[in-house]
């Protein structure tokens, strides 16, 4: 986490963390309303820190913005021995994006698996010494692909981008643009992905929104944009009992008053992939007709 209060809230939620104030201290604590604004392009440098360092200790690493929703364990295809694509250094999700500026790999720097090695080691000292380059293209995905271009010829590092044309892994592009047939066979169950990632959307207000119509929240409303000590202060006056796991152990202290058990669905806008029909709401892309 960036800040100690989102570093409290994902402790209180069961997570392991580490805070770096020294490096992290004087980024925004407020989200971005625009992709490539200010906020947007401030906290690429974090995306960047955080990578670097666990690169630097020497581990595999899964990096995958908050905007995303596991239906199952993403690490199995990547530990998967028998995965065709196994022996490659960097695995990313494709943006969807078939342009110019994130040419050759059109690579989702949202969602990625490194295999650490002297290669990928190199690769993220590399991408910390152009910073100057994020800021300038107000894009750390621009900067992260046209470096692992130029080690992918220099050094023989390996790239696999998994094909937006997969099932195993959709996000924006699907959401936003692929015919509505693959999206209704996400939502009904008829496809098995891994995850799905909320990418090509405005603002975090649009993903909460859709993540919602998809039936992928499992946040209680009490608990949204708000601290961990609001929170428990504003339940029952802050006396929130104690809940146990099955096994008769203590549960982190956000979990009871903050998590669902089955999805909160709510329907907002009739045109874009819902769970349930949401025919009676206005479209966000005027004059689009029903997703259902």
């Amino acid at each position: 986490p960036t800040d100690a209060e989102t570093k409290d809230l994902a402790e209180g939620l069961g997570l392991a963390t580490f805070h770096d104030d020294r490096n992290f201290g004087h980024l925004p604590k407020g989200e971005a309303r625009n992709y490539g604004d200010r906020t947007f392009t401030a906290m690429m440098y974090a995306k960047i820190v955080c990578v670097q360092l666990i690169s630097h200790l020497g581990y595999d690493l899964l990096f995958q913005d908050v905007d995303i929703v596991w239906y199952k364990n993403p690490l199995n295809y990547f530990h998967d021995k028998s995965n065709p694509y196994y022996n490659f250094d960097m695995y990313f999700q494709e943006d969807g994006a078939l342009t110019s500026r994130y040419a050759p790999y059109s690579a989702n720097s949202g969602f990625y698996y490194v295999r650490n090695n002297e290669k990928t080691r190199y690769l993220f000292t590399s991408l910390l010494y152009r910073y100057d380059d994020v800021l300038q293209a107000n894009s750390h995905q621009q900067t992260l692909v046209q470096l692992m271009a130029d080690h992918a010829s220099l050094y023989g590092l390996r790239v696999k981008v998994l094909s937006r044309d997969m099932e195993e892994f959709p996000g924006g592009w699907h959401y936003h643009r692929k015919n509505k047939e693959f999206m209704k066979k996400v939502v009904t169950g008829e496809i098995n992905p891994y995850l799905f990632h909320m990418s090509w959307t405005k603002n975090k207000d649009n993903k909460v929104k859709f993540f919602q119509q998809m039936g992928l929240w499992y946040v209680k409303d009490v608990c949204i944009a708000q601290t961990k000590s609001t929170i428990l202060e504003g339940i029952d006056g802050g006396g929130v009992g104690v809940a146990l796991d099955e096994n008769g152990n203590e549960n982190p202290p956000l979990v009871q008053p903050c998590c669902l058990a089955e999805p909160n669905i709510v329907c907002h806008y009739r045109d874009k992939p819902s769970k349930i029909p949401c025919s009676d709401k206005d479209p966000i892309d005027k004059g689009k007709p029903s997703f259902w």
